[in-house]
């Protein structure tokens, strides 16, 4: 039987954090600690956020369901095209009419 709580990150995932974080440990600062903290609550949710997403799709078959909160509880941040689009939309909404340029751009950003 494991006794281990399923949101424990195992070992060798500590050990892997501890090596990524490089700071200089005085009996002052605790920050070694709190990236540490950080890091392993990040773990943890993403744990949790997996077996929800796990339960229902076994159970409900909602892979909708399960895209949205993937997609509200961990968003991605806008790729670079998107933010191009957002801001040409932004440039073009203070314009009468879109430029030739405009319209160039639009089309080469769309095909990305």
């Amino acid at each position: 039987m494991n006794t281990e709580h399923p949101i424990t990150p195992p070992e060798e995932l500590v050990e892997e954090w501890g090596k990524t974080v490089l700071i200089d440990y005085s009996d002052t600062h605790w920050g070694y600690e709190q990236i540490l903290c950080a890091m392993a609550a990040r773990w943890g949710a993403d744990q949790e956020l997996e077996a929800c997403c796990d339960t229902l799709q076994r159970h409900a078959h909602w892979d909708l369901a399960v895209y949205e909160l993937m997609a509200d509880r961990r968003p991605k941040p806008p790729s670079l095209k998107e933010q191009a689009i957002a801001a040409l939309n932004e440039i073009e909404d203070h314009m009468l009419e879109p430029t030739n340029q405009e319209k160039l751009i639009r089309r080469a950003l769309e095909q990305l």
